[in-house]
């Protein structure tokens, strides 16, 4: 039912503008959560192709999975060469072998513990087909299978590098295929929120030999991004979508009272830093000064 909202109220109406900006969002807290250092603004010039200073290997991070986004309706989300090859454009000049299952065993160790120790190489493609031929079967909603792939190759831990991205763009990939809105709706943000939780999750799962708690805690940030969407008087909703839903408003010509109106739950001064974030990113104009200051949206 919400999903059918989205699609209804939002996804029909989103400006290119803000298809860009929710790009980069996925992006830049799919990568943060791997450890990139770079900023929301860094990620967005990067895009315009202008010079950042940075980490080399940050950038490239950057730059690989801008790529990998761009073409996104390009690969097929139930073929295994399809997958590697997204693994190649994701980690070129990352890794040695981009696009190749690992050839030797891993383990993930965190502070001096080994919290879990993956299948044994020989056995990943195997594994990764039986994975695939699941997704492909008829009778389980998409929403579960979804999750279900996300922690299975988590587990499966097919590469050297790059496990945890390419999980999260592949459950993004398998979920469009019905819901399209999950091309613009960066739950990635809402991972990096809760990257604990996220942890947690895939490590109860691996105790239990069951995905169930990984799918439960999917599920739940799927249901909080999409009620981020609906709720907007909600004073946690970030400046993005707020501006995101007014602008759908098609108002040719408002004020700052006017989004005041809208948002009734946020202060003047955190109205007037998303309508300066609105003109820095030419979603809307501003018109006049001091308070004859008035505001056009950008078509």
């Amino acid at each position: 039912m919400k999903l059918g909202e989205v699609n209804a109220n939002y996804l029909q109406r989103q400006s290119p503008q803000l298809r860009k900006l929710n790009k980069i969002k996925t992006v830049h807290y799919s990568l943060k959560i791997e450890g990139n250092t770079l900023s929301e603004e860094q990620v967005s010039a990067i895009l315009e192709n202008k010079r950042v200073i940075g980490p080399q290997k940050d950038i490239t991070e950057v730059i690989n999975a801008l790529n990998v986004y761009d073409s996104i309706h390009k690969f097929k989300p139930y073929s295994s060469k399809s997958f590697l090859k997204a693994h190649m454009m994701l980690m070129k000049d990352l890794v040695k072998e981009p696009g190749v299952y690992r050839k030797q065993s891993v383990g993930i160790v965190q502070g001096e513990k080994l919290t879990h120790l993956a299948p044994p190489f020989e056995h990943v493609p195997f594994l990764m087909k039986n994975l695939f031929d699941y997704v492909k079967k008829d009778g389980e909603l998409m929403l579960i299978k979804s999750c279900v792939f996300h922690y299975e190759m988590e587990f499966i831990h097919p590469f050297i590098d790059g496990n945890g991205r390419m999980g999260r763009l592949w459950q993004t990939l398998l979920l469009i295929q019905e819901f399209p809105v999950f091309e613009s709706l960066p739950f990635e943000t809402l991972i990096h929120a809760t990257q604990e939780q996220y942890y947690k999750a895939l490590s109860a799962s691996d105790k239990s030999g069951k995905s169930t708690p990984f799918i439960e805690y999917m599920l739940q940030v799927m249901d909080n991004s999409l009620n981020e969407l609906l709720s907007f008087s909600n004073r946690s909703m970030t400046d993005i979508f707020r501006l995101e839903y007014f602008i759908q408003m098609n108002k040719s010509e408002f004020s700052r009272n006017d989004y005041m109106n809208v948002f009734k739950d946020i202060s003047s001064a955190t109205a007037s830093r998303d309508l300066v974030k609105g003109t820095e990113l030419n979603l809307i104009q501003k018109i006049g000064e001091k308070n004859k200051t008035r505001y056009r949206v950008i078509s």
